[in-house]
């Protein structure tokens, strides 16, 4: 079968709700890492088969199909690159890369770039679906599903509690969980582990024009007094705002080539797309996914968990990466091991592209060969991506 390599991965720093980015229009945020893939890879506009891209809040300034609007905006892209936008929850720009793999290794595309953009200051979480409810347009859960689900309102947040007590987790174990996300996510900006991935955005701020290139979540005076001290999102729960991934706006993008490509256009590859998987569960619990998805995508692969050298697990709640840990029997020492969301933001559509970015630049500063990612996914389905570092 053909392969799918990874070429170029690359993301802006993610930007605190009302933030550095908040100024920026989401097209046109994306645009900067569409931009910057044809920049680094030096490749013409007419080479692109095909621009993916991954946007869960499809409305507002992110509506009439996003990823098109983008490439138009974008400054080395132009009308003749077409685009698609897709929606599989925080999952979308990861299946936005393995759409650009099966395309490729299909044979019926040759370079594709997958990518996602999520501005949830300018278009906020769930605002389509409230916008309809508030109009009297109707409700997300139809009759078929009331009945098949009766009286339950689809929840992240009551899963990731539900996971809680399934896996006997305690608030403290979260609150340590949180902590070391910020502390490896410290580490890898002050030694400059985000720089071979991260576009320099200009953003406008009170002391003038500057270049946004740090991720603004990140909280370099945590500790786990403060972290432990948030107050609970539920009074009978156990998480709080500071385990949970943060609000962010961001953009990421990763380009995706066959093997005639990287002859074609004289490429170097960062990586081999090794395997895809995606599989779905329990819509209710919904989050647990990815750790009965990870034993599938190993399986597929012929591998075992020891195998991996580096995870990139999306920490959407702390008990979803520790329930995979739990799960799988993984070195914790190989996961999110520049910090995850909980530190660096969870841009919902951007965060699957994003975590690869993060991922293929860390296995080749690290000389490592497996990385594996996967998240969680509204609905509960999971994608997992396994990549080869060459």
């Amino acid at each position: 079968m053909p392969e799918a390599y990874i070429v170029e991965a690359v993301r802006t720093a993610g930007g605190r709700r009302g933030g550095r980015l908040a100024g920026i229009h989401p097209v046109d945020l994306a645009a900067k890492s569409l931009d910057a893939i044809m920049e680094r890879s030096g490749l013409e506009a007419k080479a692109i088969d095909d621009v993916v891209m991954g946007c869960v809040s499809q409305g507002g300034e992110q509506a009439m199909q996003v990823g098109r609007n983008a490439v138009l905006a974008a400054k080395r892209l132009g009308e003749g690159v077409p685009a698609v936008t897709i929606d599989r929850q925080c999952g979308s720009s990861q299946q936005a890369i393995q759409f650009a793999a099966q395309a490729v290794m299909s044979g019926t595309q040759d370079v594709v770039i997958a990518s996602g953009v999520e501005s949830m200051t300018r278009v906020p979480m769930g605002s389509t679906a409230m916008f309809h409810m508030k109009e009297g347009l109707g409700n997300y859960k139809s009759p078929g599903l009331e009945e098949k689900y009766p009286g339950i309102q689809w929840s992240q947040f009551m899963g990731a509690e539900m996971i809680v007590k399934k896996h006997g987790f305690t608030k403290d174990d979260l609150d340590r969980f949180s902590l070391s996300s910020h502390q490896k996510a410290i580490e890898a900006t002050r030694s400059g582990a985000f720089n071979a991935e991260i576009v320099p955005v200009e953003v406008e701020t009170p002391e003038g024009t500057e270049m946004h290139t740090v991720d603004e979540g990140i909280r370099f005076d945590a500790t786990l007094e403060s972290i432990s001290s948030v107050k609970l999102l539920s009074p009978e729960g156990t998480i709080t705002a500071a385990t949970s991934s943060q609000i962010c706006d961001g953009s990421s993008a990763v380009l995706v080539v066959s093997e005639k490509a990287l002859k074609e256009y004289g490429l170097t590859p960062m990586a081999r797309i090794h395997n895809l998987t995606v599989t779905a569960g329990d819509p209710v619990i919904m989050l647990e996914e990815p750790l009965f998805a990870t034993d599938r995508a190993l399986q597929r692969a012929g591998m075992k968990i020891e195998d991996i050298d580096l995870f990139e697990v999306n920490e959407a709640f702390a008990p979803v990466p520790l329930a995979w840990l739990k799960h799988t029997g993984a070195d914790p020492d190989r996961l999110n091991v520049n910090g995850g969301a909980i530190a660096l933001g969870h841009p919902l559509g951007a965060s699957g592209t994003k975590l690869m970015a993060t991922l293929v630049h860390a296995l080749k500063a690290r000389g490592k060969k497996y990385g594996l990612q996967t998240m969680c996914e509204g609905g509960g389905v999971a994608n997992v991506t396994i990549v080869e570092s060459l």
